[in-house]
């Protein structure tokens, strides 16, 4: 009965710090929400599908069956990426006002400044059958940059003024790397399942391999 009545929670981060990269990260996260959508709702599964940013800003509400795919990627289609993340809080909503047992996926690139920890404790308490899928673009895994810049927070406008040398991109891929490694001991720890990509993988090929290979899909 539980298999049959399957809810699954499909939690795609629009915050600023999205909309960045080619190919763009927010669009890349929006067509892995609605391919995961899709899928769920062809098998008759409870599908939601909540935007995140400052807080829960939009939520589909739970669909379920094929008559419902359209209005789905409608929803999908208007989120925007807007305002700085607040990740802990939307995380905490989430988990208050969805309590029935069920997958869920958290999309993101995880580029959160208050951490991912408290966060992410919300939702690996052991209700939900946890995915989270950590999305950046290939800019800012093998950054180009070079010289005297001015960089700006996507997210809150903070402003940096920095002399980028290759050993200051050496230190920033090693800061990357550990980053990602601990956010993946820390989903491990608690049972749940960590997935990496690029925005150059194209997103099908994320959805139906990688994500069937790490037992989201049957």
């Amino acid at each position: 009965l539980e298999e049959e009545d399957l809810s699954l929670y499909v939690l795609v981060d629009v915050n600023k710090s999205c909309d960045y990269g080619e190919p763009n990260k927010a669009l890349y996260l929006k067509k892995v929400a609605a391919a995961l959508g899709y899928i769920g709702l062809v098998n008759y599964n409870r599908v939601s599908i909540v935007a995140m940013s400052q807080g829960v800003v939009a939520e589909s509400g739970a669909m379920r069956g094929r008559k419902r795919v359209a209005g789905m990627l409608d929803f999908i289609s208007k989120l925007e990426p807007t305002g700085a993340s607040h990740f802990t809080e939307s995380c905490r909503r989430f988990a208050l006002s969805h309590r029935q047992k069920g997958v869920c996926v958290v999309l993101s690139d995880f580029f959160i400044k208050e951490g991912f920890t408290e966060g992410l404790k919300y939702i690996a308490s052991g209700r939900y059958d946890l995915f989270a899928v950590q999305v950046l673009s290939p800019q800012e895994i093998d950054p180009t940059l070079q010289g005297d810049l001015k960089l700006r927070d996507l997210e809150d406008d903070d402003m940096a003024e920095v002399s980028i040398t290759q050993g200051l991109i050496k230190q920033y891929k090693a800061n990357l790397n550990s980053y990602c490694v601990s956010l993946k001991e820390y989903l491990s720890r608690r049972g749940a399942t960590y997935l990496f990509s690029s925005t150059a993988v194209p997103f099908d090929k994320l959805v139906m391999n990688y994500l069937r290979q790490r037992g989201l899909l049957g």
